[in-house]
């Protein structure tokens, strides 16, 4: 295999994790099991997932999926997607272990996960999808 090819499959193999119950987050007590590529053998990505809906059509769903590890568990956390009409725009590098929820018409409220926990709160605009931190 060429060097492009490995990196390719590295790629794609970032990309499965297993499907868990409900929106296809959790955590569990035990690791995953790793194949020598560092990735779940069999795991398919969890099928995106609506989560929430605000006014004007506007939708938030779970799509892409990156598995973690901390303290001896694994946990898988989740990629927000917003949706209005035929346009997608993502949220860029905020993965999520909880629901998010919406604050007002315009903007999504989501914990930023690290190590299998949720970590700092990000407000996003649900227009353009920028995500910026939450002050308190």
């Amino acid at each position: 295999m060429t060097s492009r090819g490995r990196r390719r499959a590295g790629a794609r193999a970032l990309f499965r994790v297993a499907a868990l119950g409900g929106l296809g987050l959790g955590c569990s007590d035990r690791p995953a099991a790793v194949s020598s590529a560092g990735a779940r053998d069999s795991a398919p990505r969890p099928a995106d997932s609506l989560v929430a809906t605000a006014p004007g059509g506007t939708e938030v769903w779970f799509t892409l999926a990156r598995t973690d590890t901390a303290g001896g568990r694994s946990c898988v956390a989740r990629s927000i997607e917003i949706r209005r009409g035929g346009s997608l725009v993502p949220v860029p590098l905020l993965y999520t272990l909880s629901r998010p929820e919406l604050r007002d018409d315009t903007t999504l409220r989501a914990r930023l996960s690290d190590g299998c926990q949720d970590g700092d709160p990000y407000l996003v605009d649900l227009r353009t999808g920028h995500p910026v931190r939450e002050r308190r």
